[in-house]
């Protein structure tokens, strides 16, 4: 065998493990995935992202067990172009599209992916949170956003979906390195309250609910409503909220809360409810602050080990499991450690004290990574 195989057991963290595979080239297996349950193996949503993986490469090789309990991964070369996929309901839109947007910049042709399947559920980033946070974040390592698009041309709630987007991005020879420590503070809010198949009336109340709190601490707060009809709705009802603050070096903090799915054994949800709630999680965000919010986390570390042979440095608030499981997973595939240390306090002045929860400053050096299929300018 290789020696260049890396074996893991479990089902956990099986993305990020496929998209360092494919970034590093190297070949992964993973075993023991869900072997001691009753349904083991492969679940659907995790077979549609090999499915997706596949389509956007060239030459890999993946291999499942009968059983669907052990999968053997042989990266191919990042193709890109434009695809259509179909993804699982049992997962939204966000699940797949936060692993394009880690591969995107270093396919050998611009990308174009049309994605169907649920925009906004409970479980993972909604496609609102990835175009207000993910994409800003994108365009920081690109350095442009030229040809850089998240379009939402249809919606779909959980559990049906039925949604559609439309995610367009350039690729890149080289990622700039950051340097990124000081967010500042906030000096705007921003956000999307979307509603489908339920009545339009849901989307101010959730606004006027969601200001009630906001309003306390800042009076620059716009919250869009988008209530979508016909064809653009989807096939479930659902409504949700999508919140972002904006800080005065353009970093951006995201929150968002989605209501119960039809049929869910919890019961309806109150718009109300849902906007405070959304407001609150904001807050707890902001208390925790950084450069970049808890769900770019693991794409900022990921952008700053894959950049140009240089130091990057990027201020972050607590890190979350995922963010840890991921440096760990980048230790082993590209053989890079960061150095998180506590960022100390500055007594000189007293605005200048930290505010919010314990930051960490992250720091390492790129490996360089340059896309194979680019030729040098």
């Amino acid at each position: 065998m290789a020696t260049n195989t890396l074996t893991y057991e479990g089902c956990n963290y099986l993305r990020q493990r496929l998209i360092l595979a494919t970034l590093s080239g190297k070949t992964v297996r993973v075993r023991k995935i869900r072997s001691k349950e009753d349904d083991p193996g492969l679940k659907d949503f995790e077979a549609s992202f090999i499915r997706l993986l596949d389509k956007l490469t060239n030459g890999s090789k993946i291999v499942i067990s009968e059983t669907g309990t052990s999968l053997l991964y042989q990266p191919g070369l990042l193709i890109g172009g434009k695809l259509e996929h179909e993804c699982n309901t049992q997962r939204s839109i966000g699940y797949y599209l936060e692993a394009l947007v880690c591969l995107a910049p270093f396919t050998k042709k611009p990308i174009k992916v049309l994605l169907r399947g649920v925009t906004n559920d409970q479980i993972d980033p909604s496609v609102d949170l990835i175009k207000l946070s993910t994409v800003p974040v994108l365009k920081r390592f690109l350095g442009t956003d030229e040809g850089l698009e998240l379009k939402i041309t249809r919606r779909g709630a959980a559990p049906d979906g039925g949604g559609e987007v439309i995610f367009s991005c350039p690729c890149r020879q080289k990622l700039r390195p950051l340097q990124f420590t000081d967010p500042g503070k906030i000096k705007r809010i921003r956000g999307v309250a979307w509603a489908v198949r339920v009545s339009p009336v849901t989307t101010n109340r959730i606004v006027d609910a969601t200001r009630s709190i906001l309003n306390q601490f800042l009076p620059d707060i716009y919250i869009y409503t988008d209530h979508l009809k016909g064809s653009q709705s989807g096939k479930s009802p659902g409504f949700g909220l999508t919140l972002v603050a904006e800080t005065l070096q353009g970093s951006f903090l995201c929150a968002e809360a989605a209501s119960n799915p039809k049929g869910s054994p919890k019961g309806p949800t109150i718009p109300e409810d849902l906007g405070k709630e959304t407001a609150k999680i904001l807050l707890e965000e902001i208390y925790r602050g950084g450069c970049v919010d808890s769900t770019n986390q693991s794409l900022t570390a990921l952008f700053m080990v894959l950049g140009q042979q240089d130091v990057s440095k990027v201020q972050m608030g607590t890190l979350s499991q995922y963010t840890i499981q991921f440096l760990r997973h980048i230790r082993d595939f590209l053989q890079v450690m960061f150095k998180v240390e506590p960022e100390l306090k500055k007594d000189d002045d007293d605005d200048d004290l930290q505010i919010g929860g314990e930051k960490l400053l992250l720091t390492c050096v790129g490996v360089g990574y340059s896309n194979v299929s680019k030729a040098i300018m």
